[in-house]
Order: structure tokens, then C-alpha cells, then sequence
């Protein structure tokens, strides 16, 4: 039987002070492919909010030419 206080989470519990990623499960032939995830990810947690919104405003202004130019085909044909 455990010995723990029923006052503390579980998550207290457990040591996550030296806990790292992917890295130290992945083989050495797969590092290059995971340096670049945590690129992205690390761009991603320090521009976050605002990139999100930049791209998105992209996408939306690419999809709407797309469409008009669709549409243009559509009424032209």
C-alpha cells in the first residue's frame, strides 16, 4: 500500500523538473525531422496569437480570389 496524503493531486507527486521531450525516445534518424517540429512549435509559443490571425487573414484573402476567380470562370464559360 501507498503511503501518500489524500491532500495532494496526483500531479504533485511526480518529479517533472527534468522530464524532456521526444528526443530521448526517437532515433537518430528522426532528430532532423524533430529539430524542425520544435522549431515550428517554438515560433509558435513566441508569435502565437498574432501569427494565428495574420495566416488566417491570408488564407481568407487567397480563398475568396480563388472563389471570385471561380466564379468568373463559371459566368465566362
Amino acid at each position: 500500500m501507498s503511503t501518500r496524503s489524500d491532500d495532494e493531486d496526483p500531479e504533485e507527486q511526480v518529479d517533472t523538473e527534468n522530464v524532456g521531450g521526444l528526443e530521448e525516445i526517437l532515433p537518430p534518424q528522426l532528430m532532423p525531422i524533430w529539430s524542425r517540429i520544435q522549431l515550428i512549435q517554438d515560433f509558435r509559443s513566441t508569435h502565437g496569437r498574432t501569427y494565428v490571425k495574420f495566416m488566417e487573414a491570408i488564407v481568407a484573402l487567397v480563398l475568396t480570389g480563388g472563389y471570385l476567380y471561380w466564379f468568373s470562370l463559371f459566368l465566362g464559360g
